[in-house]
């Protein structure tokens, strides 16, 4: 294994490769050698694995004996040599200040950090090390470390368990559910539970991932997601449990409310679904079957409800459906008037031009289209914007003469 050097004095190099003569390495162990502190110290702990008993003991005795100011300052130096701050990190009766510099100094080696969690006395520390999530999720040794170490507090254990939890065992119970998926030949559900960020403690379960495995169709390369320019990212906001719980809690009533009310099935798929976050909930949108777009078309983000109307098995049907719902976003009725496929059929552009939700100008549009006998209903419902009852009425008019 090649021996690490940082430092570019040609004496420190010579010394810690061992090309040095023995008596110059009997003098850099005791500390006689006109060196800069840094170069001492990554001399010394080089030393101190010399071949040369009298050597190593040399060094270990010089290295007892430096100041707590100098340790401080080594441990906290942006330069400092890897190998010192592994040396650090193992050395006992170390200020709680020097140690949390060893854990806050980048060039720290991840199995030092680790080996100071193991080994330190002090919780402070810990919480100095749990804190340092990045660092966590590169080397999960330090995880194991934080929370097998009987000198731990609770923000350290927190800290630690939820870095575990979340990057690790999370990912871990994804993956199995995913095998199992692809076993039983549901690859887009496989995919899905793959990617969605929806499980957790704040999210929804594996066991409710089988409901909504259940109600995937469509596999990522069937998915066209051109229609959603980047910039419009920015709509995916992020939602709290609490609203998640919401918005849920809404559809449910809705679907109760609905003639014969919501079967037992329908309401626990709903709240899964609703507790999803909403990147999962657009790609559903997008890969779900007919019961899940039949759910997600009445959700209150505009992305998400036109995920629906771009999945590449909704029907005609279910798109005549969804032009007359007054719970539906009104850009997704502006966008089901501008495809030239359902714009072609007639139950579609009358259930828009009868529906108030839909944007005036669109409605506008339609209303030339219409047969008589339905411009002369439209100009005598209330429940549509006056403008649109007014326009109805003259094209209804100007028919007559």
């Amino acid at each position: 294994m090649a021996i690490e050097v940082t430092s570019t004095n040609p004496v420190v190099r010579s010394v810690v490769t061992g090309a040095a003569p023995r008596q110059a390495r009997v003098a850099a162990a005791r500390g006689l050698l006109p060196l800069a502190q840094d170069d001492m110290l990554e001399v010394l702990v080089a030393l101190r694995a010399d071949e040369d008993a009298e050597v190593s003991a040399a060094a270990d005795e010089t290295l007892a004996a430096q100041e707590p100011e100098a340790l401080l300052a080594a441990a906290s130096s942006t330069e400092a040599p890897p190998a010192v701050l592994t040396y650090l990190a193992t050395r006992a009766g170390l200020s709680r200040e020097t140690q949390e510099a060893v854990a806050l100094n980048p060039r720290a080696h991840d199995d030092a950090i680790a080996a100071l969690a193991r080994t330190t006395a002090d919780g402070a520390v810990l919480e100095v090390i749990a804190i340092n999530q990045q660092r966590l999720i590169r080397a999960p040794s330090i995880i194991d470390a934080v929370i097998s170490n009987p000198a731990r507090t609770a923000e350290a254990d927190r800290r630690a368990r939820e870095t575990r939890r979340e990057f690790f065992e999370k990912e871990r119970g994804a993956q199995q559910v995913a095998e199992e998926m692809r076993a039983r030949g549901m690859n887009a559900a496989a995919e899905f539970v793959e990617s969605a960020e929806s499980f957790g403690e704040d999210g929804i379960s594996f066991e409710d991932a089988w409901l909504i495995a259940q109600h995937i169709e469509v596999s990522d390369v069937d998915v066209d997601d051109s229609w959603l320019p980047s910039e419009r990212f920015e709509e995916l906001i992020e939602e709290t449990f609490e609203q998640r719980h919401a918005t849920a809690e809404r559809l449910v009533a809705e679907a109760s409310a609905e003639a014969g009310g919501a079967a037992p099935e329908r309401v626990a798929l709903i709240r899964r679904i609703m507790l999803m976050k909403v990147k999962d909930r657009m790609k559903l949108a997008m890969k779900g079957d007919r019961e899940a777009r039949s759910i997600l078309i009445r959700d209150s983000n505009r992305i998400v409800a036109q995920g629906v109307i771009n999945n590449p098995r909704i029907t005609d049907q279910e798109v005549e459906s969804i032009a007359s719902m007054r719970t539906v976003s009104d850009e997704v009725l502006r966008l089901i008037a501008m495809n030239r496929a359902w714009a072609r059929q007639y139950p579609i552009i009358h259930n828009l031009a009868r529906n108030p939700r839909t944007p005036l100008p669109t409605a506008m549009q339609i209303l030339p289209r219409l047969q008589s006998r339905d411009l002369k209903s439209i100009s005598q419902n209330r429940n549509v914007p006056e403008a649109v009852r007014r326009q109805a009425l003259r094209l209804t008019a100007t028919r007559g003469q």
